[in-house]
């Protein structure tokens, strides 16, 4: 139990001491995609990129799921120019851990989600390297690599699809906000959901 603990603290440490500031330049990073192809975020310079943090085994994720709402703002996006990255952080030994081709078909097929890719930081790499801690986690970059929104997907901290309704929707607020060639009004937010499954 002291062991898990301290490994706990470490976890959280390193992920405060790890997490990206909005105005400075998003980390950089090369994953492997649900295809096996490797994707960098170098590669979409000049767009706008979104990057969601998800997990389907979280209830918190199914709530965006099962209402179309993250669907919605992913094809909105999409219509927009906007570049969305799905990123799955957790480790292969946990029970919530999907591997590509499973992966793949409960986000694009069961749940029909239009990300422009699914990728896999199974190390957790890449989430250590934002601070990702929740699934959900959202995060927008700008064409020039600088991170604009870091965040909740909006302001309803609950599991209930009914909750999306009545929510404000942070990231779709940001992308409307950097679209238009304005300062993002709410540039950060307390995200929440489940904890990120890191090794």
């Amino acid at each position: 139990m002291i062991r898990k603990l301290t490994a706990l603290v470490f976890a959280t440490a390193a992920l405060a001491a790890n997490a990206v500031t909005v105005g400075q330049p998003a980390p950089d990073f090369t994953l492997t995609d649900v295809s096996g192809k490797a994707v960098s975020l170098a590669d979409y310079k000049g767009k706008h990129v979104v990057l969601e943090w998800i997990n389907p085994g979280c209830p918190f994720v199914q709530k965006h799921y099962v209402s179309d709402n993250m669907q919605s703002i992913q094809r909105d996006a999409k219509a927009k120019g906007v570049v969305w990255l799905s990123i799955n952080s957790t480790e292969p030994k946990h029970q919530d851990y999907l591997a590509p081709a499973k992966l793949v078909a409960k986000m694009n097929g069961e749940w029909k989600g239009a990300a422009a890719d699914i990728l896999m930081d199974e190390t957790g790499k890449v989430g250590m390297a934002y601070g990702a801690k929740t699934t959900p986690h959202m995060y927008l970059i700008d064409p020039t690599g600088k991170l604009v929104y870091a965040g909740g997907i909006d302001d309803k901290r609950s599991a209930n699809p009914a909750d999306v309704k009545i929510a404000k929707n942070y990231v779709r607020a940001a992308l409307d906000d950097a679209l238009a060639g304005r300062p993002v009004a709410t540039a950060t937010s307390a995200p929440y959901g489940c904890s990120i499954k890191y090794p």
